[in-house]
């Protein structure tokens, strides 16, 4: 490179001249280099190190080139007094000689005394012909003094100087650096050091959502990534001066299979973050939905086992950072046996009280479990469960030690013990006895206890589902899913789920509870049902858990229809009679329904932090009463008569005194049957007084907020024609709400009053300030100001949400109700879907009576309750056939419209 760039510079005339050249010389040289990295990395996806120190070379090699150039060329100085020297030096994670292909170049450049006139003309034109090559430069000019000074007053510049690495320049420089910051900074430090990138780690957790198991996770700075690994080595050089983490294993920090580990998490992570940046051609480091499909390809993951490559991918991504938390707690472990870390205060539950006295095997080391005598611990393979249950009893961790020992015997725990009956005692007890059962559950899962006491259990261990509804791998929802029946039962939910709180405080069969909770997903990432071979699993393990057979029995059912009530009460129409009566029917028993309702809370909260919310606490409620009292008073006792004598009575009540008896006899006369049962009272009462004095050309809206479902309740009283419900759904969508529940009624002298139920993008209810202009929008589209079908055109979906396959399913249901065919749309959401399916049902002369839309990340399910023209169910089958046809067409339009 530098004999290519000095025959480039051989002609140059002026120095203007010598900077172009350079930048042309060094331009070609980068890109030819990057490509055969780029091409190497491509034939070899995994080899990571090699790469990174690669970029890194071609880095060292460019920047000598453009030293030599300012220095020898630019601004040649052929005998620099004593201050004159520089030195250029390599900091943070380019002077570890690690760069991915997009990373910035942080440069020091180091001078012995305040920066000369000589000195500051080389650093510029170093810096303008970098910034010329399009690099992304980092820099700081310092004497030895700053560093020192700014180094103890700030950790980041600290951390970057304990990786300085001389480029070029006067290495004496760089020698007299790197001694005095060793003994006058970093040795005087290190308890101060070490806490404060501990604290750091701490804060970027929380930063990036404080789960390591987050599906769209951050490369670099999430939990268990690369920046972890970078504070673990920087720590460890920080207190033990090592050169390579290697080391750790000769000081015995790490034995030869945890480095092994390191090792392979580091290669994985780095791999995942070089062909991030380069499919996006940039520093990106967030895993997105989009990107991890991309990565996964080029990393040779391929569909297989019903399973899609990316989940394969993103499964061995959480499995390497589950080992990265590992390591972290071994060096943690170790500083503190030194007194280089605060040793970790007992758990908040036990503060003010008095710590309980451990049990023999087991002794206090560093405030943490350990095992006295390792050969008599391991002759009971039983006291590899024992241990969990005297952490949980006594509140303390388990030591780093104890945790190796657990992990190197697995295989004590094999089908004999399973199947001993005080092995499932202990397990069992787990998480019955002591009110916290998620803490041991997720370390044993992490240590792979929990996959080898249950190995039904195994496949599901960091599996990532692919879609944009769940936050967590599929262990880890089950984890949270146990976590919050544990804290209903602890009684710290009890103002946010009052239904499930005073189910549990009334008494459920618990081992029934915390066994289907434990068993209710084992059966996903195969290409079967998971609720059907969940419950043939779970009918094969509970009795080895020791549970009679009719618990058996209700586990079973538990995990074969654990989506059952979630599914009746947001994809069908609770005010409808059959939609009760079909459910009770399906649970037939109250001591069911409520085990159903309290496992269908805690699945919801479960699944991600913004899924649970008041509109389906309050669609679960609903449907748990009306099915109760269906229970209690007999089926025949859910009628649309009793229904609708019920909703007039409290019309009426909810009057005010200043309608008459005959006024009031009026509105009740002009609405059916199903406007009684299908409306809560409180859109009733406003339905009446818009349709008071109504003109017949007259639209009228109205929105105000409906605090028990957690949204926006837009009313509509106009008259009614052919595709009202259509053209509603499109202003509504024109305006960007999420239309999440709707009902149109006709009355009998011809007007229609339809209500939807609206959420902003974020899933809330619009605050009151942005009423006014929600609903000049839906007027300015009402009256025909914008066309909705023009505007909708170019709503493109979002770029990371593109990768997303949902298979198109349509049905038609004339069993769930009685007087209308249910058809539910199971597709992919798009802008606009709803406003195209309901123009084409409209068109086909097709009555909606009720549209549910229940969204699950990038799937959606649109369920409308229809009538035909004459007002009959659609039982033909080349009708249904036919209208089935016309759907799937509407959906390829959006699809093509949305781009994807």
């Amino acid at each position: 490179m530098l004999d290519a760039l000095e025959t480039a510079l051989a002609n140059a005339p002026d120095s203007g001249a010598v900077r172009k050249a350079t930048v042309e010389t060094l331009g070609d040289a980068r890109t030819l280099g990057r490509d055969a990295i780029a091409a190497g990395f491509e034939a070899d996806p995994s080899r990571a190190r090699r790469v990174t120190h690669a970029y890194s070379f071609l880095t060292d090699c460019i920047v000598e080139c453009v030293f030599h150039v300012a220095t020898r060329i630019l601004h040649p100085n052929p005998h620099p007094t004593e201050g004159e020297q520089i030195a250029v030096l390599a900091v943070g994670g380019y002077g570890r000689g690690e760069m991915a292909p997009h990373s910035d170049v942080d440069l020091l450049f180091l001078t012995p005394y305040k920066m000369t006139p000589w000195v500051e003309s080389v650093i510029e034109s170093m810096l303008y012909i970098l910034w010329d090559l399009k690099l992304k430069v980092g820099h700081s000019s310092r004497t030895v003094k700053d560093c020192l000074r700014l180094g103890r007053e700030d950790l980041t510049i600290r951390t970057a100087l304990l990786e300085q690495r001389l480029i070029c320049g006067r290495g004496a420089l760089a020698t007299d650096l790197r001694d005095r910051l060793w003994a006058e900074l970093f040795s005087q430090t290190i308890p101060e050091f070490v806490e404060g990138k501990l604290i750091e780690r701490s804060e970027r957790h929380r930063k990036q959502g404080g789960q390591r198991y987050m599906l769209e996770p951050n490369v670099k700075e999430a939990k268990g990534g690369l920046r972890d690994l970078q504070t673990l080595y920087w720590i460890a050089k920080y207190r033990y001066g090592v050169r390579d983490a290697a080391d750790l294993v000769d000081l015995g920090v790490f034995r030869p299979e945890e480095f092994r580990s390191f090792e392979a998490a580091e290669r994985f992570l780095w791999s995942v973050r070089c062909h991030l940046h380069l499919v996006t051609n940039r520093a990106a480091d967030h895993l997105t939905f989009d990107m991890q499909v991309e990565v996964a390809a080029r990393l040779g993951y391929t569909d297989r086992g019903g399973r899609r490559g990316v989940e394969h991918f993103m499964q061995a991504y959480f499995r390497h950072a589950t080992k990265v938390g590992e390591l972290t707690r071994i060096v943690l472990t170790a500083l503190e046996a030194d007194n280089t870390k605060s040793k970790p205060g007992i758990f908040g539950f036990l503060r003010g009280k008095r710590p309980k006295k451990l049990k023999a095997p087991y002794v206090l080391h560093q405030e943490r479990i350990n095992v006295e005598d390792e050969a008599a611990f391991l002759s009971d393979p039983l006291n590899l469960l024992r241990v969990f249950e005297e952490a949980l009893r006594t509140g303390f961790l388990l030591h780093p030690d104890t945790m190796r020992l657990i992990s190197a015997n697995l295989h004590l725990i094999d089908q004999r013990m399973r199947e001993t009956p005080e092995a499932n005692k202990l397990f069992l007890g787990l998480m019955l006895k002591h009110g916290n059962p998620e803490r041991s559950l997720r370390r044993m899962n992490e240590l792979g206890v929990l996959g080898a006491f249950l190995p039904e259990f195994a496949p599901i261990v960091a599996m990532m589902q692919f879609n944009m509804y769940h936050s967590y791998t599929v262990d880890e929802h089950t984890i949270q899913v146990i976590s919050n029946l544990a804290e209903i039962e602890r009684e710290e939910l009890r103002d946010d789920l009052p239904l499930a709180s005073s189910i549990l405080k009334d008494g459920v069969n618990r081992r029934v509870l915390y066994v289907a909770m434990l068993l209710h997903d084992i059966g996903k990432g195969r290409p079967e049902d998971h609720s059907v071979l969940g419950a043939q699993i779970a009918r094969q393990v509970a009795p080895r858990f020791g549970l009679r057979k009719e618990e058996v029995e209700t586990v079973e059912w538990l995990v074969r229809y654990h989506l059952l009530m979630s599914d009746m009460s947001q994809k069908r129409d609770i005010s409808d009679p059959r939609t009760v009566r079909d459910f009770a029917k399906a649970v037939k028993t109250r001591k069911r329904l409520d085990l159903l309702t309290v496992l269908t809370v805690c699945d919801i909260r479960g699944v991600g932090p913004n899924v649970w919310n008041n509109w389906k606490a309050q669609m679960l409620r609903a449907l748990h009463r009306a099915t109760a009292l269906a229970l209690e008073n007999g089926l025949e006792d859910v009628n649309r008569e009793t229904r609708e004598a019920k909703a007039r009575k409290l019309f009426r009540d909810a009057m005010p005194n200043t309608w008459t008896e005959t006024r009031l006899r009026a509105e009740i006369g002009r609405h059916y049957g199903t406007y009684w049962q299908g409306l809560p009272t409180g859109a009733q009462v406003r339905f009446a007084h818009m349709l008071q004095d109504i003109a017949a050309d007259e639209f009228k809206v109205e929105l105000e907020p409906d605090e028990e479902r957690d949204a926006t309740r837009a009313l509509f009283a106009n008259e009614d024609h052919p595709g009202v419900f259509t053209r509603l759904a499109g202003a509504l969508s024109l305006v960007g709400a999420n239309i999440i529940d709707a009902r149109t009624f006709t009355s009998k002298d011809g007007y229609a009053t339809s209500v939807f139920w609206l959420q902003d993008g974020d899933g809330h209810p619009y605050e009151a300030n942005r009423l006014p202009r929600l609903r000049g929008m839906i007027e300015n589209t009402l009256r025909g100001e914008v066309i909705t079908s023009d505007a909708l055109q170019g709503r493109e979906i979002k770029k990371r949400e593109r990768p997303f396959a949902v298979p198109t399913s349509i049905t038609f249901d004339n069993e769930g109700s009685e007087i209308y065919t249910i058809v539910e749309v199971d597709t992919r959401d798009r802008p606009g879907l709803l406003y195209d399916l309901t123009r084409t049902l409209a068109d086909a002369n097709i009555y909606i009576a009720t549209a549910t839309i229940a969204t699950y990340g990038a799937q959606v399910v649109d369920v409308f309750y229809v009538k035909d023209m004459f007002g009959l169910k659609l039982h033909s089958k080349s009708k249904q056939a036919d209208l089935e046809k016309k759907l799937r067409a509407a959906i390829a339009r959006v699809k093509e419209r949305a781009g994807a």
